[in-house]
C-alpha cells in the first residue's frame, strides 16, 4: 500500500530533495563567476552581505551567492570543494531541519554553510559537540575558513575563565560541548551583575551528532549544587529558642492567613539569644529565616491535622481530602523546622541552585538543527518533541557495502569464538576489522581471546576522547583490527589504507544487537563510505540481553531438537527481521517515556523560564523602585482580602490582625491604630496601608540615598529570588519522586503534580513578596552593600573519564527496574505497563 502511495504522490524526502537541487543550479551557475574573484573581493562579500541584510534583504535570498562564496573560500583554504549532496545539507541545516548524512560525507565541512549564512546576522551561532575534543578539532580546523572569511571563532572549553568564556560567546560562531552551553546558560541565571553573564540570547544552534544529544542524552539533567548541605543544627537552635517565646507578648499569629509575626519584643528576644544586633540585617536573613519557620512549625503546623508522623518521617495531610500526600515536602524550609520539633532526623535541605534537561535547554534557541548518520528511526521524536524534520542527504557516490543477515549461535561462548575465528582469518587477508561491543566487559573479553590467537588490535572504550580519534581513523589500515564501544571516536572518519579497497575494504562485525537500530546503523555506518568498497554482520547468541527479553526460548527449543551444536550457527533473515521488530517495540517503549518524562519537565520549566526572565530584568534595570512596589502590594491585598471577607459587615472585620501583621511587616511598631481603619471601605483600606508603606519607604531612602536604595532593592530582591526558588527545586523534585504513587487512589499523577506544583510556585511568589516587603522596610542599610551568593555552585562531575575532570551533568540511571512503578502514572509496576513487551 505505501509502495503505491509513493507512486502516485513521490516520496516526500525525495520532493525535498528536488526542491532543493532547483537552488543547488543556482550555488553551481555562480561558481565560475565567484572563481574569479580575488581573495580580498572574496572577503569583501561578508561585509556585502551584512550591508543588504541591515536593508532588510532575507538570508533566503543571499543564500545562493553566501553558499557559492564558502565552497570557493573552502577551496582555497582547506583545499576542499563542496559536494552538490554538501549544498543540499547546508540548505537543510539552515532551514531548521536534520541532515541524516552517512558516515564520511563531510557533515563537518556541510555546516560551515548554515553557520556562515547565520553568521552574517551577528547574533552568534553555536556548533554544539559530544565532546571537547571534537569542538576543539573543529573550531580550528574550519576556524581557517571562517576568518579568511572576516568572521571570528571561538571556542567555548571546560576550564576557561570568566573573561575567556565570554570572548569566545562574543564571537560569530561558537564551538563547544552540550553540557558547556548548558551549564553556562544555567550559571549565567545565578549572577548577581549582568556584566557577569557569558551567553548572549540563544539563537542559533547546529547540533552535531543530534541523535546522541538529543535523543540519547535527553533526559539527562544538568545540575548545578551547593558545595555543601545546610547545617541541621540550625534548625534545632531555632526550635529550642521559638520553645521559651510567649503569644501575644513575642509573637501575634493571624489564623486566616497561617502566619506568625514576631513583636518587637520578640524580635529583641531573639537578638539576645543569638547575640546579633540586628535581626533584620542583612548578615542575619538565614537565621531569622529559621526562627520564623520554627515559629511557624510550633503554633501553625498542627500534628495529626496538618501532618503525621510515620516511620519517624513527617507525612504531608491533605486539607481537602485527608489523604496522606507521600513524596511531598513542605518547602522553604518548613519541614524541616517541623522535623526538629517532633525531635526526629532533619532531612538535609537539597542544595541544587539549577537544573534544566538537554531537552528543555535546546528547545530555547529561536532556530535549532542538527546533523547525523542516523536520525530516521527517531523522526517521530525530533517532530513531535523538537519540532525537527529529518531529510536524508543522499550521499555523494552510491553506497556499496554488503550488509550480512546476522548469525545466531545458542551461547555466547559459541558466539565469541565464531567472532574470533572470522577475525583470524579475515587478519591473514590483510582485511581490516572494526569489531563493535556494547559492554567494556566484552571488549576486554575479546581482546583475551585474541591475545591467545596472537592477534595485534586495539581496543577503545570511549575513554580518551582525542587518543580514541586518532586510533578509530586508522582502524581502515591493512590488517588493522580494532576493537570499540558504540561510542568510541564517533566522529572521526576511517580512510581506508592501501591495498583494502582491493581486499574488500573495512569489514564491521557487531558483537551484539543494541536496542536501538540507529545504534547498529552507527557502527555499519562506519564502513563503505564515499562509495568505497565494505561490509557488515552481527554475531548474536541466544543469551544476548535482547534476544532474551524477546522469546529466544523458541529459537532454542527449535535448535535443540535439531541438535545444534554451541558453534553451529543460524543465518536468517527471519530472525534479522524478527529482532528488529523487537528493537522498534523498544524504541517506541522508549519514546513513550521520554515523552512522559518531558510532560513533568514542562512544569517545572515553565517556572524556571517565569523566574529567570524576572531576574534578568532585575539586573539589566537600573531602578527597580517600581518592580518591588509591585511585589509589595499583593502583600497588603492578601491580609485584607483575608480579613475583611465580603461576607461580614464591615463591624466584624478583623482590624488588630491587619495592624498586627502591617507593623510587624512593614511598618513601624505603635504607628498604626484601629481608628487608622475604622469606617473605611476594604479598598480604601487597602490604598492607606500602600500610602503609609510609601511614605515610610520614602523617608527610608532619603535617610540613606537614592543610589544605596536602588542597590539596596537588588541586593533584597535576588537574594530572595534565589533562595526560594532553590528551595522550590527541592520540593518539586521530591514531588516528583513521590507523585506515581497517587495513582493507586485513581487519579492522573501528571494533572497532580501539575496542579500541585502550580500551588507551590504560588505559593513560593507569595513567601519571595513578603520577603521583600519585610527587609525593604525592616532591614538595617549598610554603607558598604553587597550583593552575596545563596549557596556557592558547584557542577557536578563524573569521573574515571582519563582526562582533565570536565563538567558533566550528574547521570540519572533511565534503567527502570521490572517492579519499580511505570514512569507513566498508571500505578501498575513497570513489567506489567510500558514494560510488559520487554
Amino acid at each position: 500500500m505505501l509502495g503505491l502511495v509513493k507512486k502516485i504522490f513521490g516520496d516526500a524526502n525525495e520532493r525535498e530533495i528536488k526542491r532543493l537541487l532547483r537552488t543547488v543550479d543556482q550555488i553551481n551557475a555562480m561558481e565560475p563567476q565567484i572563481s574569479q574573484l580575488s581573495d580580498e573581493a572574496l572577503r569583501a562579500k561578508t561585509e556585502e552581505f551584512k550591508s543588504r541584510i541591515e536593508k532588510d534583504e532575507d538570508l533566503l535570498a543571499i543564500l545562493p551567492e553566501a553558499f557559492a562564496v564558502v565552497r570557493e573560500a573552502s577551496k582555497r583554504v582547506l583545499d576542499k570543494r563542496h559536494y552538490d549532496v554538501q549544498l543540499i545539507g547546508g540548505m537543510v541545516l539552515h532551514e531548521g531541519k536534520i541532515a541524516e548524512m552517512k558516515t564520511g560525507e563531510g557533515k563537518t565541512l556541510v555546516a560551515t554553510l548554515a553557520v556562515y549564512l547565520n553568521a552574517l546576522l551577528g547574533k552568534g551561532v553555536h556548533v554544539v559537540t559530544v565532546n571537547d575534543y571534537l569542538a576543539m578539532r573543529d573550531s580550528q580546523q574550519m576556524g581557517v575558513l571562517y576568518n579568511f572569511l572576516g568572521l571570528t571563532v571561538g571556542c567555548n572549553m571546560n576550564g576557561l575563565t570568566h573573561g575567556q568564556k565570554q570572548e569566545a560567546y562574543a564571537c560569530d560562531i561558537t564551538y563547544g560541548t552540550n553540557n558547556e552551553f548548558g551549564f553556562d546558560y544555567l550559571r549565567d541565571n545565578m549572577v548577581l551583575y549582568k556584566e557577569q553573564m557569558v551567553q548572549r540570547p540563544l539563537y542559533y544552534s547546529i547540533i552535531d551528532e543530534v541523535d546522541s544529544i538529543l535523543v540519547d542524552e535527553a533526559r539527562t539533567p544538568l545540575i548545578i549544587s551547593g558545595q555543601a548541605a545546610k547545617s541541621t543544627e540550625m534548625y534545632f537552635a531555632a526550635d529550642r529558642f521559638v520553645n521559651r517565646m510567649k503569644h501575644e507578648e513575642d509573637y501575634t499569629i493571624d489564623v486566616k492567613l497561617r502566619s506568625v509575626t514576631m513583636t518587637e519584643a520578640g524580635v529583641e528576644k531573639a537578638e539576645r539569644a543569638f547575640a546579633v544586633e540586628n535581626l533584620f540585617d542583612h548578615a542575619n536573613v538565614t537565621l531569622n529565616h529559621h526562627i520564623q519557620q520554627a515559629l511557624k512549625a510550633h503554633v501553625i503546623m498542627k500534628r495529626d491535622v496538618d501532618y503525621v508522623v510515620q516511620d519517624d518521617e513527617v507525612v504531608i495531610v491533605d486539607e481537602f481530602t485527608g489523604r496522606l500526600m507521600a513524596g511531598r515536602r513542605y518547602s522553604d524550609g518548613l519541614h524541616q523546622a517541623i522535623e526538629a520539633k517532633e525531635q526526629i532526623k532533619v532531612q538535609n535541605e537539597s542544595m541544587t541552585l539549577a537544573t534544566i534537561t538537554f531537552q528543555n535547554y535546546f528547545r530555547m534557541y529561536r532556530k535549532l538543527s542538527g546533523m547525523t548518520g542516523t536520525a530516521k528511526t527517531e523522526e517521530e521524536e525530533f517532530k513531535k518533541i523538537y519540532g525537527l524534520e529529518v531529510i536524508q542527504v543522499p550521499t555523494n557516490r552510491p553506497n556499496i557495502r554488503q550488509d550480512t543477515a546476522d548469525v545466531v549461535y545458542k551461547t555466547q561462548n559459541g558466539k565469541f569464538n565464531a567472532v574470533v575465528e572470522e577475525i583470524v582469518e579475515r587478519h591473514k587477508k590483510n582485511q581490516p576489522v572494526l569489531v563493535g561491543t556494547v559492554s567494556i566487559e566484552n571488549s576486554e573479553k575479546l581482546s583475551d581471546m585474541l591475545k591467545k590467537r596472537g592477534v595485534t588490535h586495539k581496543v577503545l572504550n570511549a575513554k580518551f576522547h582525542a587518543e580514541e580519534a586518532e586510533i578509530v581513523s586508522r582502524a581502515g589500515q591493512p590488517g588493522g583490527v580494532t576493537i570499540a564501544t558504540n561510542m568510541a571516536g564517533r566522529g572521526t572518519d576511517i580512510l581506508l589504507g592501501e591495498g583494502v579497497p582491493e581486499v574488500g575494504g573495512l569489514h564491521i562485525m557487531g558483537t551484539e544487537r543494541h536496542e536501538s537500530r540507529r545504534i547498529d546503523n552507527q557502527l555499519r555506518g562506519r564502513a563503505g563510505r564515499q562509495g568505497d568498497p565494505g561490509s557488515s554482520q552481527f554475531y548474536l547468541s541466544l543469551d544476548d540481553e535482547l534476544m532474551r527479553r524477546f522469546g529466544s526460548e523458541n529459537i532454542m527449543g527449535m535448535m535443540e531438537r535439531l541438535g545444534f551444536e554451541e558453534d553451529q550457527p543460524i543465518e536468517s533473515r527471519l530472525i534479522s527481521r524478527a529482532v528488529e521488530s523487537a528493537q522498534k517495540r523498544v524504541e517506541g517503549n522508549n519514546f513513550d517515556l521520554r515523552k512522559i518524562v518531558l510532560q513533568y519537565d514542562d512544569v517545572m520549566n515553565q517556572q524556571r523560564e517565569i523566574i529567570y526572565k524576572q531576574r534578568r530584568e532585575v539586573l539589566y534595570s537600573e531602578n527597580i523602585r517600581e518592580v518591588v512596589i509591585d511585589m509589595i502590594k499583593p502583600v497588603i491585598e492578601r491580609i485584607v482580602e483575608a480579613h475583611c471577607p465580603d461576607s461580614e459587615v464591615p463591624e466584624n472585620w478583623e482590624y488588630q490582625e491587619i495592624i498586627d501583621y502591617a507593623q510587624g511587616t512593614f511598618l513601624e511598631e505603635g504607628s498604626l491604630t484601629r481608628d487608622d481603619l475604622w469606617g473605611k471601605e476594604k479598598d480604601e483600606i487597602i490604598e492607606y496601608l500602600t500610602e503609609r508603606l510609601l511614605e515610610l519607604y520614602d523617608r527610608r531612602e532619603a535617610e540613606i540615598g537614592t543610589e544605596s536604595m536602588r542597590e539596596f532593592e537588588k541586593v533584597v530582591v535576588l537574594r530572595a529570588v534565589d533562595s526560594k526558588w532553590m528551595d522550590h527545586i527541592d520540593a518539586m523534585d521530591q514531588l516528583r519522586q513521590g507523585i506515581h504513587l497517587r495513582a493507586y487512589g485513581g487519579t492522573d499523577p501528571l494533572r497532580e503534580y501539575q496542579f500541585e506544583g502550580f500551588e507551590m510556585f504560588k505559593e513560593m511568589i507569595d513567601s519571595i513578596q513578603e520577603e521583600v516587603t519585610k527587609y525593604i522596610m525592616k532591614a538595617h542599610v549598610e554603607s558598604n552593600l553587597e550583593r552575596q551568593e545563596v549557596a556557592k555552585g558547584q557542577t557536578e562531575s563524573g569521573g574515571g573519564s582519563g582526562e582533565p575532570q570536565t563538567k558533566r551533568p550528574v547521570k540519572r540511571d533511565d534503567r527502570i527496574g521490572r517492579n519499580d512503578p511505570c514512569p507513566c502514572g498508571s500505578g501498575k509496576k513497570f513489567k506489567q505497563c510500558h514494560g510488559a513487551e520487554l
